[in-house]
C-alpha cells in the first residue's frame, strides 16, 4: 500500500547534523534515516532507525557556533565515528532494501527544512564518488511546510508539541532523535489525511462497465 500512496516512492525520514550551513565546505557529522511502514489499513508508522556518527572529511570547516548548538565534539576519542563513505553506503544499503521490500521504485527524502539535508547529502555523495543513491536527487517531502499547514508551526520542537508529542530539549540536535521525532510528525500528518486521500481515489469499475474518460 505504501508504494501506491506515494506514487511509487518510499518516504524515508532523514536528519543530518553538520558543522555549519554551507554544504560544500562544512562537515557532515551525523546521519540518521528512519524507515517507514504501512499496515493493511493504510496507517503509516515509524520503523527502524539507522544512524551513524561521521568523521569530518579532510579539510572540512567546523563552525564553533554550530558545534555549540549540537553539542558534538567531532574529535572526542570515544566518539564511534565512521567515514562519510562508509556511513552513506551503510545507510543506502538499508534504504535500498526497504525500497525493494515495499515494491517502490525509489526513496524520497523526508526532513524538516528538507532541502538543507538534501543539499548536504548530495554534496557528500559527490565527495565520496558514490554512484548509486537510492534517493530522488531533487524532490523532497518537507515537514516544515506540512507542519505549517497542519499545526500552524514550522519549528520542529513547536510542531511536535502542537501535535501532542513530547519533546526533550536535552536529546534534540542528535540526528537519530530529530529524525525519529520528524518521522512521528510525518506519520501523524499523513494519517490525518487518510480519509481525504481515500475519498479522492477513483471508484472501482465493475467488469461489465465501461470506464468513462
Amino acid at each position: 500500500m505504501i508504494s501506491t500512496r506515494f506514487r511509487g516512492f518510499l518516504p524515508v525520514v532523514v536528519d543530518l547534523e553538520t558543522g555549519g550551513f554551507n554544504a560544500k565546505t562544512d562537515a557532515l557529522l551525523e546521519i540518521a534515516a528512519v524507515l517507514l511502514t504501512m499496515d493493511e489499513h493504510g496507517t503509516l508508522r515509524r520503523g527502524e532507525t539507522v544512524s551513524y556518527h561521521v568523521q569530518p572529511f579532510p579539510g572540512a570547516n567546523l563552525e564553533p557556533a554550530a558545534l555549540q548548538v549540537t553539542g558534538i565534539d567531532p574529535f572526542h576519542p570515544l566518539r564511534p565515528a565512521v567515514s562519510e563513505r562508509d556511513a552513506l553506503q551503510n545507510v543506502f544499503r538499508e534504504v535500498r532494501q526497504a525500497v525493494k521490500d515495499a515494491g517502490c521504485k525509489r526513496a524520497i527524502l523526508v526532513a524538516h527544512n528538507a532541502h538543507f539535508d538534501l543539499g548536504f547529502l548530495n554534496e557528500a555523495i559527490a565527495r565520496t564518488a558514490i554512484k548509486r543513491s537510492p534517493f530522488h536527487p531533487f524532490s523532497v517531502l518537507d515537514t516544515a511546510t506540512l507542519c505549517g499547514v497542519a499545526f500552524g508551526q514550522t519549528v520542529l520542537a513547536q510542531a511536535a508539541l502542537a501535535a501532542g508529542m513530547d519533546w526533550d530539549n536535552e536529546a534534540a540536535h542528535a540526528a537519530a532523535y530529530d529524525a525519529e521525532q520528524t518521522a512521528e510528525l510525518f506519520c501523524e500528518i499523513v494519517n490525518r489525511f487518510r480519509p481525504i486521500y481515500a475519498a479522492a481515489l477513483p471508484l472501482p469499475v465493475a467488469a461489465d462497465e465501461t470506464p468513462v474518460n
